[in-house]
């Protein structure tokens, strides 16, 4: 119901949009840009809208206006491509008790295109990851938790790998007015609006290889296997909503596994200046966990984003919220703060605090007398990478990062006192 009322809302204002302006003003096609300005995202007008198409990030959500937009872009007759990826070689160590060591690799590629028609703007956008190369349970991350390796026992201390096909999806916008839009988005597997851009993709934290133990509280549907959004775009303003799957990716990690589109979600987004973008946003999950299926989820999520551009340097900070509410079970809530700071395009330092409610970490030994309590863990990282100078469409880069654990005195028999991590890695990244 809560996805048809937004939709009937969205429709509403289109409605009035064109009383208002019966005449509108349709934007100048993209394929008349000169080479220049295609090269450049923060002048291109984006798949939704007339914004820049550095506005938007993941799925549909934004970002500030302001953000880097790495990759290869290019003008291909009527059509405007752009390619970015990604791929890590990491050597994880994770201290204490429950900690592990393993040697592995996590990789994106994304390839999206978009041109003009009569009427409006079709978008293509496709990502692929070769995350199943590191086997069903992922990689070792303390108090990390979520999705399964077998289906029958959960991921904990643990992070899940990405599917192979983690986007496949193509968008439809048409302009109302010179300042407005609607838009609708459609993808197998996709990303409802739900959350703040997915953490790999944000500048803030895309240069950190450890995933936030925070992502199942505030971005983790962003391969859902099935999804469908329709937005209204106004100036600096955005209201979407999404009707998707809810259930998670099983272990099958090469298989697209479609589903009912039995959950709804509703997002606002805002970017008040280039600099700045917010998101407020609310969804019900419909049996995201397999090993849950009787368990529904609300999830609330809100989160701000400052983007600081200068002469060869960026510096972008993330500070959300999510709370999940389980129909059966305690509610918990989770705490993100992020930055990256990027000198010279060479140095950058990124660092992640967290805190979060996790119920699940003696999930799979019931008999304990800990079993599905709720800890309050919190985590803090610091890291660096350092890029080669490259004239290629691709540089190479070497860095590390540290973190270390806050956890009350329950955990300290299962986790140790001072429970500690860190990663070494070599990158190549398209440029």
């Amino acid at each position: 119901m809560t996805t048809l009322r937004i939709s009937a809302l969205v429709l509403f204002l289109y409605a009035a949009q064109v009383l208002a302006d019966p005449a509108p003003e349709i934007p100048p096609s993209n394929s008349a840009m000169d080479s220049d300005t295609a090269m450049n995202s923060h002048m291109m007008s984006g798949m939704y809208g007339n914004h820049p198409m550095s506005r938007e990030a993941s799925g549909t959500s934004w970002q500030p206006d302001s953000s880097v937009q790495e990759g290869i872009h290019n003008m291909d007759g009527d059509w405007m491509t752009m390619v970015h990826g990604f791929a890590n070689a990491i050597y994880d160590n994770q201290g204490g008790p429950r900690g592990q060591a393993k040697s592995f690799s996590n990789s994106m590629l994304m390839v999206m295109a978009q041109r003009d028609v009569e009427g409006g703007t079709i978008g293509l956008r496709s990502m692929v990851s070769l995350d199943p190369l590191m086997g069903k349970s992922g990689y070792p991350e303390l108090f990390q938790t979520g999705e399964t390796a077998d289906g029958k026992t959960y991921l904990i201390d643990r992070q899940h790998p990405h599917n192979l096909f983690m986007e496949l999806a193509a968008t439809y916008s048409t302009p109302i007015s010179s300042s407005s839009s609607i838009f609708i988005y459609a993808g197998l597997p996709g990303e409802p609006a739900l959350g703040p851009a997915a953490f790999m993709h944000r500048f803030s934290g895309q240069d950190n290889v450890e995933a936030p133990i925070t992502h199942h509280w505030l971005d983790s549907t962003h391969v859902t296997n099935g999804v469908v959004t329709v937005g209204y775009v106004v100036k600096n303003w955005k209201l979407e909503s999404s009707v998707f799957h809810g259930r998670e990716p099983d272990q099958y990690r090469y298989q697209i596994e479609p589903g009912k589109l039995d959950s709804n979600s509703v997002r606002l987004s805002y970017n008040p200046t280039p600099n700045w973008s917010m998101q407020v946003s609310y969804g019900h999950i419909t049996s995201p966990e397999a090993l849950e299926p009787d368990v529904n989820v609300n999830r609330t999520t809100a989160s701000v984003t400052s983007n600081i551009p200068g002469d060869d340097t960026n510096w972008q900070t993330t500070l959300a919220w999510g709370r999940n509410a389980p129909s059966a079970g305690l509610s918990s809530n989770a705490y993100l703060i992020e930055s990256a700071l990027s000198l010279g395009h060479t140095h950058t330092f990124f660092g992640r605090g967290e805190l979060v409610d996790k119920d699940e970490l003696f999930a799979n030994t019931p008999t304990s007398p800990l079993a599905g309590e709720n800890f309050r863990v919190g985590k803090v990282s610091a890291g660096y990478i350092y890029d080669f100078p490259s004239d290629f469409n691709y540089k190479i880069g070497v860095g590390g990062l540290l973190s270390r654990y806050s956890i009350p005195t329950e955990l300290t028999p299962t986790y140790g006192a001072n429970p500690s991590s860190m990663m070494l890695f070599v990158r190549v990244k398209i440029q």
